[in-house]
């Protein structure tokens, strides 16, 4: 797999091949065809194979652009950032008396808190809402020296490095990750309705932004 160009003129195929891509993530793993997708991008099928040998070596780099993207500076300009400004507006659920847990004060009132969750719930429906990404991170396994492995350590990176801007604590990134993808589950075998997972979300988001203050 050829790592992503630097041309001007390349990096617009790449781009345009994510971008088709993501179309296809929406409907699962087994609707990621890759001379589809090439044909829909335009793009010669031996460049899309250059770049992506696999559906779950593009699924996975779509993913991995997201990821950037919502761990873009401050100022970018990109889809995933405005999307996580606006879920940072949803208040995190308190204590009737208007008190987080432990009788802290409600987290998510403030502005380290609403970022916390903004970017908790992004990778949530994220995730959520491609069921290829969530196939291929489910069942890909790392295996050393491969392709994929490195796309998936830096899926890994990435995303805690994005939930660490708004935690400041490395740890809390960790569990508040496992805890997306336990909901991220819980949701997809019909556990939960998306509402209950949403709000155990912003529950987790509360305690953990709590722990933190506490520490």
């Amino acid at each position: 797999m050829a790592p992503p160009p630097t041309l001007p003129r390349q990096r617009l195929r790449y781009t345009r091949i994510l971008e088709v891509a993501a179309g296809y993530a929406r409907k699962g793993l087994d609707s990621v065809v890759l001379s589809e997708v090439a044909a829909q991008a335009d793009v010669p099928l031996g460049t899309l194979y250059r770049y992506f040998p696999s559906p779950t070596q593009l699924v996975l780099a779509l993913y991995r652009k997201q990821l950037a993207e919502l761990h873009a500076p401050e100022g970018a300009t990109s889809s995933s950032r405005t999307r996580a400004a606006t879920r940072a507006q949803t208040p995190v659920p308190a204590s009737p008396a208007g008190a987080g847990p432990a009788g802290h004060p409600a987290s998510g009132a403030g502005p380290n808190g609403q970022a916390l969750v903004a970017v908790a719930m992004e990778i949530f429906h994220m995730r959520l809402m491609q069921p290829a990404v969530e196939q291929c991170l489910s069942k890909a396994v790392y295996v050393k020296g491969s392709d994929t492995t490195r796309l998936l350590r830096e899926i890994d990176s990435l995303a805690e490095q994005a939930v660490t801007a708004a935690s400041a604590d490395a740890g809390i990134s960790r569990v508040l990750l496992l805890t997306v993808t336990g909901l991220v589950q819980a949701v997809r075998c019909r556990r939960l309705s998306l509402f209950e997972a949403e709000e155990d979300l912003k529950k987790a988001c509360a305690l953990l932004d709590c722990a933190r203050g506490a520490a």
